[in-house]
C-alpha cells in the first residue's frame, strides 16, 4: 500500500461529478440526548429513543479523486490492499493472518510504533446478518461515528491500558482510532458506504449519543442532516480495496477526528444481486512523539 498523503490544512480540495442521489439515515435533533440500546442489550434489533428521518443526498463517486484524499482532512481514503486470507469467516484466519496484514498496513501507512486491534465485526445485507461472536449483524443504516471526544480516549485506554495512553500522550505522542472496511465478496452492488468529508461536518451535526451494552454504556455520534455535507462512495468495492476510516484522534490542531459513515440503498439497487458481506476491523494506531 502507499504511504497516506501527508497532513495539511483543513482545506477540503476534492471535486467529482455525476453524484447519485440516494436516501441516509439521519438522526433528528432533540432536547434530550439521545440514546440506543445495542442489539447485544436487546437480543435482536437495536432499540432507539430518538428519530431517524431517511432523506435524500447527492453521493459522490469517490474513485476519480482518491488519490488526493488525505485522512487527516477528508476522514477517510481507499486504497489497495489483497489479503492472503481466503476466507474471512474464518475466525482463526481473522485473529491470526488477518490481523497481522491490518497491523503491517497499519504500521507503514502511518509510520507507526504500534497498531492495537482490538475488534472486529461482519455485516450483511443478506437478511439474516452476518455471523459473529456477538450474533449477526446487517448493514449500519444510520450514519454515524464510532467514537466521540470522550469516548474515543476511554476506548484507547481500555484497548491499550490507562498508563500507557497516559505515558504516549505526555511523550509528545499521538494515538489515532481507524476502522478498516473490506468486502468480504465482491464486487459490492447492494447496500455500499458512504462516507461524509469530514470538512464539510459541522460540530453541531454531531449528537453524542449513550450506546447502551449489557454492563456498560459507550457513547458514539449520531449525524444530523445538513446540506454543507458532501458524501462520497466507492463503486463496486472489490475484496482487493479497503476503505480506511479515521474515527478519532488524540491531536486537536485542526485535522479532522471524525468521519460519519453508514450504508444506503443504491437507487438503482438489483434485488437479485449478492447481497454485501463486509468485515471492519477497528484498530488503535499508536505514533510516538
Amino acid at each position: 500500500m502507499n504511504q497516506l498523503a501527508p497532513h495539511t490544512p483543513q482545506t477540503s480540495n476534492a471535486k467529482s461529478t455525476a453524484p447519485i442521489l440516494a436516501r441516509l439515515g439521519f438522526t433528528r435533533p432533540q432536547d434530550e440526548k439521545p440514546v440506543l440500546h445495542s442489539a447485544a442489550l436487546t437480543g435482536g434489533d437495536p432499540k432507539l429513543f430518538f428519530t431517524v428521518d431517511d432523506i435524500e443526498v447527492p453521493i459522490h463517486d469517490m474513485r476519480p479523486v482518491t488519490a488526493g484524499f488525505d485522512l487527516d482532512r477528508e476522514g477517510f481514503k481507499l486504497a489497495v490492499h489483497p489479503t492472503q486470507v481466503a476466507d474471512l469467516y474464518d475466525e482463526d484466519a481473522v485473529l491470526g493472518t488477518y490481523y497481522a496484514e491490518i497491523s503491517e498496513m497499519l504500521t507503514e501507512a502511518f509510520g507507526a510504533s504500534r497498531v492495537g486491534i482490538f475488534d472486529h465485526t461482519r455485516r450483511s445485507d443478506s437478511g439474516t446478518g452476518a455471523p459473529n461472536k456477538d450474533g449477526s449483524r446487517g448493514p449500519a443504516g444510520r450514519v454515524h461515528v464510532d467514537y466521540t471526544e470522550g469516548s474515543g480516549p476511554v476506548r484507547a485506554a481500555d484497548a491499550l491500558g490507562r498508563e500507557e495512553v497516559d505515558r504516549i500522550l505526555s511523550t509528545g505522542g499521538r494515538i489515532l482510532q481507524v476502522n478498516v472496511w473490506r468486502p468480504i465478496t465482491g464486487p459490492v452492488r447492494r447496500a455500499p458506504l458512504a462516507l461524509a468529508d469530514a470538512t464539510t461536518v459541522s460540530p453541531d451535526d454531531l449528537l453524542a449519543t449513550d450506546q447502551v451494552f449489557p454492563g456498560r454504556v459507550g457513547e458514539i455520534y449520531q449525524v444530523a442532516h445538513n446540506p454543507a455535507q458532501r458524501w462520497y462512495w466507492a463503486p463496486e468495492m472489490t475484496r482487493n480495496e479497503v476503505l480506511l476510516i479515521k474515527g478519532w484522534d488524540s491531536l486537536n490542531d485542526g485535522r479532522s477526528k471524525f468521519t460519519p459513515h453508514g450504508a444506503f440503498t443504491l437507487p438503482d439497487q438489483d434485488p437479485n444481486a449478492a447481497p454485501r458481506e463486509s468485515i471492519e476491523v477497528r484498530t488503535f494506531v499508536v505514533i510516538e512523539g
